[in-house]
């Protein structure tokens, strides 16, 4: 059983940094792509961000410049540096292994305005 947990989210105001992290229970080398996704009260969970194995990053057009994936191979840890928060950035933060099953228990990120 493969086990991501996350860390680091918190209230922040408008304009400051969170950096959350998802340390994995197994390599993450296996792992072919890592993505954080988010989901907000009443709205569908969105991927956010995702890095493949080789380090290619890819974000939604709303975190673009903001946010910063990545990933260390030796700690089997992912992070999301989250610059410039916007209260509309206000969600649950989850890690996940793209196309795989697992996911984290999700950590709560709260910006206010």
């Amino acid at each position: 059983q493969v086990q991501l947990v996350e860390s680091g989210g918190g209230l922040v105001q408008a304009g400051g940094s969170l950096r959350l992290s998802c340390a994995a229970s197994i390599s993450i080398f296996s792992i072919n792509a890592m993505g954080w996704y988010r989901q907000a009260p009443g709205k569908q969970r969105e991927l956010v961000a995702a890095i493949t194995r080789g380090g290619i990053t890819n974000y939604v057009d709303s975190v673009k410049g903001r946010f910063t994936i990545s990933r260390d191979n030796v700690k089997n840890t992912v992070y999301l540096q989250m610059n410039s928060l916007k209260p509309e950035d206000t969600a649950v933060y989850y890690c996940h292994d793209l196309g795989g099953p697992y996911w984290g228990q999700g950590t709560q990120v709260t910006v206010s305005s």
